[in-house]
């Protein structure tokens, strides 16, 4: 059982501002964050990652901040040839993404965490039926419009449309349409 999520210090906050390699974001700013302990399949992320040539070709503007442990595995098994899942699904995208707008921040402190999810405009949370991630919850909490994947755990909080928006996990299209729209 969820034991919740404290509501009064996880809140929206207008004037936050944080400084990721020398450039500095707010809530004026275009966001997109996607958080996972490891940055591995079970929480959606060789998805997403092939979804972010078509978000940023579509918003120009838009950044992309990207939370999560990039040594560890995760849930799953390790990758099949040993590599990291980072490495792996990055090398099929790098060339067709603007380092300049996208960030890897790897394991941040929880203060930090707080500040990415409290300047997110919208917030990827894709998970196989699995246990729901405290991160999508928080990022609830502070006020990110969380585009979820239509699976178990997440329709069990996201009703779509109206405390966030439902997407069809391997639909990539479906999830850059839907982030477009949103920024």
């Amino acid at each position: 059982i969820h034991d919740g999520i404290d509501t009064d210090f996880l809140k929206p906050l207008d004037d936050i501002e944080i400084k990721i390699r020398n450039k500095r974001l707010s809530k004026k700013d275009k966001i997109v964050t996607y958080v996972s302990r490891a940055l591995d399949p079970y929480r959606g992320f060789h998805i997403f990652m092939e979804t972010l040539p078509a978000i940023l070709k579509n918003n120009p503007d838009a950044y992309v901040i990207i939370v999560g442990d990039e040594t560890k595995t995760g849930y799953g098994a390790p990758h099949p040839d040993g590599i990291r899942y980072k490495d792996y699904y990055f090398s099929k995208i790098k060339d067709k993404i603007d380092m300049e707008r996208v960030f890897f921040v790897g394991r941040v402190s929880y203060d930090i965490f707080m500040k990415i999810i409290q300047i997110s405009t919208t917030h990827i949370y894709l998970t196989y039926p699995f246990v729901l991630s405290w991160s999508m919850l928080e990022a609830m909490s502070c006020g990110a419009l969380v585009i979820g994947s239509n699976t178990g755990p997440v329709t069990e909080v996201i009703k779509h449309n109206k405390n966030g928006l439902i997407v069809n996990f391997f639909d990539k299209g479906q999830i850059v349409e839907t982030v477009t729209k949103v920024l």
